[in-house]
């Protein structure tokens, strides 16, 4: 018997083409999600290694970053949601630089925009922040 470029059970050159694109997708989808857990642990590490360093600086800006993930099962009709919120504190130093921080230690609803004191830094984290005392009070008036 001669293959004539179709097989037996129908479709001939488009089952051939799914058995040959399907494998490339799920392994780039795979190479995909491995790259961001690698990289996600990688800046992890990063930020851990990185000194404590204890600065003076003013908050000028908090923000909330909010991510959604959802799925729906067809098999038995259930959706299922996750979310996650990341919060950022941005602080000016005296020399006028701005820097974002991810805050890693909840302090997002006890400071506000326009306090000043000594930020403790870790890498990309902000990991503390003590107010001064003088200057808020100055606000206060």
């Amino acid at each position: 018997m001669s293959d004539f470029g179709f097989s037996p059970m129908g479709g001939g050159g488009f089952f051939n083409l799914m058995f040959t694109l399907f494998p490339i997708i799920f392994i780039i989808v795979l190479g995909i999600i491995i790259a961001a857990f690698i990289s996600n642990g990688v800046k992890y590490a990063r930020n851990k290694r990185s000194p404590q360093e204890s600065v003076f600086a003013t908050i000028v800006s908090k923000r909330m970053y909010v991510e959604h993930h959802s799925s729906h099962h067809a098999s038995d009709h259930m959706h299922s949601s996750t979310s996650r919120t990341h919060y950022y504190i941005t602080l000016q130093f005296d020399n006028g630089e701005r820097r974002e921080f991810l805050d890693v230690k909840n302090l997002f609803g006890l400071v506000v925009e326009g306090d000043t004191g000594y930020a403790l830094v870790q890498g990309e984290w902000i990991v503390a922040f003590e107010r001064s005392v003088e200057r808020s009070q100055e606000r206060a008036y």
